[in-house]
Order: structure tokens, then C-alpha cells, then sequence
């Protein structure tokens, strides 16, 4: 019987492996952190004296950045940003002034108060698509008046409640509310002290210091004080 002969078929190529290219497209960086620094102030002034910030905002590179040089080179770009002066109020952060940054982020800002104050101090910076805002606390603003003192010792009852040592910081005053905070400034030292008594009853002083608010000033027996009141 014949039996028809089975062709042979060719073996099957073996398959190719196949190779993802990986993408050769970086990775997306954030916003760039940024922050704020004041390499000069001047926070205490008469009244009718304007205070001043001088400073800097800079970008702060993380290490795992994909590439800080490129993060670097925009060092210049912080030119032209809006830096803001603001005072904390009763009712949140306020503005008093604000200014544009200049060559490598630096700044100048200057405001002329209104009137005497005693209020605590911000930088900020908003921030935008490329950089994320910053803020940087100050200290506190303080703007004087000139006032006449004395002072005064002894024991004795105090007005406002209490009674009078050597050791009690505080003035007397003949019209401020007991409590009000004063902030007092004579020679370069500053105090911050609240009304216990009333007094001085003699005409042309505003002002009698405790003895130990006289010491913490250096003040001496009469003259004139610094006062945010």
C-alpha cells in the first residue's frame, strides 16, 4: 500500500526579546522652596522717623533634586518678586509696605509710621508657579514719642492692685487704663512694663518708673524716656 510521505515542517524562528526603551524624559521638578532673610533692620524709631528691612530672598535646592544646577541658574530669577513689610493686628497680618526684589533676590523695604505703635513684625513672600511663598518673623516694631519721667520707690499700695517692692516692674501713669503694656526705651535698653499706679502728679511728666524699671533701663533720677504711649 502506498503511503504518501509528510513533508517536514521548518522549526519556528525563535522570537526576538523585545526592549523597552526607557523614556529619556526627566523627571518634573516641584516649585522651589524658597526663603527669606534681614541682614539689617532698624525696629525702633521716633515717631516721624520711617523704619527699614534690608534683606534677601533666596531658593533652598533639596539634594534629591534631579538637577540642582538647573535649580541653581535661576538664582537670577528671583529678581523682580514682591517682598512685603506686615504687622500682626487684631484682626491677622497686615501689610504696611512692600517692594520689588532687586539683582539675586535683594531687597529694601522702608515705612513711615502714623503713629506710636508697639506691633510684631513679618517678611513674606507670596510665592508663584515656580516658587513656594516664604515668611520670616522680625521681632517687634516700636515707634516712640518722647516723654518726661521720674521715678519712685518705697512700699506702699499701688492703684492698679497690689502693693509696691523694690523688685515691681511697672509705671505709674495718670490717665492710661491699669494694664495698658507700655514699651519703654532709654540709652539703647527697652522695656515692656503695664501701668500700676497713678501718678506723677507734678506737671510736665507723663511717666513714674518703679525702681526696678528705672534699673532695667539705667535711667537716672529725671529726664526723658522713649514711649509707644
Amino acid at each position: 500500500m502506498y503511503v504518501p510521505a509528510t513533508l517536514a515542517q521548518p522549526a519556528a524562528a525563535p522570537l526576538a526579546p523585545i526592549s523597552i526603551a526607557g523614556s529619556t524624559t526627566p523627571p518634573l521638578a516641584g516649585p522651589t522652596r524658597t526663603s527669606l532673610s534681614a541682614s539689617r533692620t532698624e525696629l525702633n524709631v521716633l515717631e516721624g522717623h520711617a523704619t527699614s528691612v534690608t534683606g534677601k530672598l533666596s531658593t533652598a535646592v533639596d539634594e534629591g533634586a534631579p538637577d540642582p544646577r538647573a535649580v541653581d541658574s535661576r538664582a537670577s530669577g528671583l529678581a523682580g518678586q514682591v517682598v512685603t513689610l506686615q504687622a500682626l493686628g487684631s484682626h491677622g497680618w497686615r501689610t504696611l509696605a512692600h517692594t520689588r526684589t532687586g539683582a539675586g533676590g535683594r531687597f529694601r523695604l522702608r515705612y513711615m509710621p502714623r503713629e506710636t505703635t508697639s506691633e510684631r513684625l513679618r517678611l513674606r513672600f507670596a510665592g508663584d508657579a515656580e516658587d513656594l511663598g516664604a515668611h520670616r518673623r522680625l521681632g517687634r516694631l516700636n515707634v516712640y514719642r518722647l516723654a518726661a519721667a521720674s521715678w519712685y520707690g518705697g512700699g506702699g499700695e499701688l492703684a492698679c492692685g497690689g502693693a509696691l517692692t523694690s523688685a515691681t516692674l511697672g509705671v505709674a501713669n495718670k490717665t492710661l487704663p491699669c494694664g495698658t503694656l507700655v514699651t519703654l526705651r532709654y540709652d539703647g535698653r527697652s522695656v515692656r512694663v503695664a501701668v500700676i499706679d497713678r501718678g506723677p502728679y507734678v506737671a510736665g511728666r507723663e511717666f513714674d518708673l518703679t525702681e526696678a524699671t528705672k534699673q532695667a533701663l539705667g535711667f537716672g533720677d529725671l529726664g526723658e524716656v522713649w514711649s509707644t504711649r
